[in-house]
């Protein structure tokens, strides 16, 4: 039986690396996840000025990364982007918009528009706007919208210091909306905010207890972006990033575990690590958010040499 407290899963984290390989792989095979990788594109749908403090973030109007900001995108610009996005083999599409809270009135209206243009070329639909409301939540489902992200990003303890303008409670609240909606919950953390191995498995604890537990679980790399506080963070060493993601996969065994931003940091051979260990899903295209993406071409071949 799966020990979900934080010292289980710091147990598990904590096992030879090989063992830990092993275990995580296993589970991965007994429930058919296999090659089976689920492409997703995200695109940003209003960036810049933000008025929340995220320290990793670039697009915090309180930090002087130079992004510039843009207004929220017509739908006809969402629905070319989508298209685009079906045609590179994504299976969902995923909008994110520069918000503290999803506001009310025509900004999330057209919102709406934008997730039924996406479900009607027959791709997932998946939004993050911030912090939501119960009713904004309902009238995404109604919109047809597939999944909410919301990530967790670190521990409780260590979250303070990395966003002071809101706290943890405040994204379980939103994460609860969602799933009182009937919608389903992306969230996940990201590696190299200065936390501990502690931090990470007291996050992937927090996960694996959520009921029902996340469909969808991204593990980002930190992007360090000049301009932000955490721009000099070091880097993750790469067996900590598939400690968690093997970690993740034996607690969640049906979830979507996400390889998500910071991939460029990482030679293919540790992609393909990261998919023995249990991950399941990539984010494809050339930018994610304001942040550069793997180019086209080469995750085609990775992912075509995964099936051979």
């Amino acid at each position: 039986m799966i020990d979900y407290t934080f010292t289980g899963v710091l147990s598990l984290y904590r096992l030879p690396l090989f063992e830990l390989l092993y275990q995580a792989h296993s589970v991965h095979r007994e429930n058919k996840q296999g090659m089976d990788v689920q492409q997703c594109a995200l695109l940003s749908i209003k960036t810049g000025g933000c008025p929340e403090d995220c320290g990793y973030c670039s697009q915090s109007a309180r930090h002087k990364a130079g992004v510039q900001r843009e207004p929220l995108l017509s739908v006809a610009e969402v629905r070319v982007a989508a298209q685009k996005a079906r045609e590179a083999g994504a299976h969902r599409f995923c909008m994110g918009a520069a918000w503290r809270n999803a506001p009310d009135g025509e900004p999330f209206e057209q919102v709406l528009t934008m997730i039924r243009e996406v479900k009607s070329l027959g791709l997932e639909a998946c939004v993050t706007l911030g912090m939501l409301t119960d009713a904004q939540a309902v009238r995404l489902k109604e919109a047809g919208l597939d999944a909410y992200n919301h990530n967790l990003d670190t521990s409780r303890t260590h979250y303070a210091n990395i966003v002071t303008t809101h706290n943890y409670d405040d994204r379980l609240r939103t994460i609860k909306a969602a799933r009182k909606a009937g919608i389903t919950v992306c969230c996940g953390g990201i590696l190299g905010l200065g936390e501990t191995d502690e931090d990470r498995c007291a996050l992937l604890s927090e996960l694996a207890q959520m009921d029902p537990q996340p469909e969808s679980i991204p593990i980002n790399l930190l992007v360090p972006i000049p301009g932000t506080p955490l721009e000099n963070a070091r880097p993750v060493e790469t067996t900590d990033l598939i400690r968690t993601i093997a970690v993740a996969r034996i607690l969640m065994p049906r979830s979507r575990v996400r390889l998500s931003a910071g991939r460029l940091s990482l030679n293919k051979e540790a992609q393909l690590l990261a998919f023995f260990a249990g991950a399941n899903s990539v984010f494809i295209g050339d930018k994610l958010l304001t942040t550069p993406n793997v180019a086209p071409a080469e995750d085609i071949a990775m992912l075509t040499g995964l099936q051979a």
